[in-house]
């Protein structure tokens, strides 16, 4: 059986992932990648490197999001995203920060990996010092789609 995700259903989908794609587009080239990223209901929160993706999104703000739950081939849950991107600074950037690692610290396996993106620092210096981009995604529009089979 196939059909929609109601709106509880996906919002639960976006609470629990902490893994989703960013796609972003310029000049009738589209660009996807994934991101771990933590949701507060109304914001999608990431950070990146310097990069395409940022330069891209930085031209073009408009994005689309999507994260799945995947068990087997017959059996998943997909959410859709459309929003725009906005990038954070000073205190704004630092509470995001603060807001990701409380999301995704359950499911680190090491103090290293805070620090290994740069997270552990906001603390102490502001992200132009360490070399990320803080950003969120203003979400505009939600939907879902599933498949289950018995």
């Amino acid at each position: 059986m196939q059909g929609k995700l109601t709106s509880p259903e996906i919002e639960q989908i976006l609470q629990n992932q902490l893994i989703g794609r960013i796609g972003c587009s310029l000049d009738g080239k589209t660009y996807i990648v994934p991101i771990a990223f933590a949701y507060d209901g109304k914001y999608l929160y990431g950070h990146s490197q310097e990069g395409t993706k940022i330069r891209i999104m930085r031209l073009n703000p408009k994005i689309c999001f999507e994260v799945d739950e995947i068990i087997d081939m017959g059996n998943w849950r997909s959410v859709i995203v459309q929003g725009d991107y906005e990038e954070l600074f000073g205190e704004a950037a630092r509470d995001a920060i603060q807001f990701f690692i409380k999301k995704i610290k359950p499911h680190i396996i090491s103090e290293r990996s805070v620090s290994s993106h740069g997270l552990g620092q906001f603390h102490l210096k502001d992200q132009s010092s360490i070399g990320s981009v803080v950003f969120r995604v203003c979400v505009k529009e939600k939907s879902g789609r599933f498949e289950k089979r018995k």
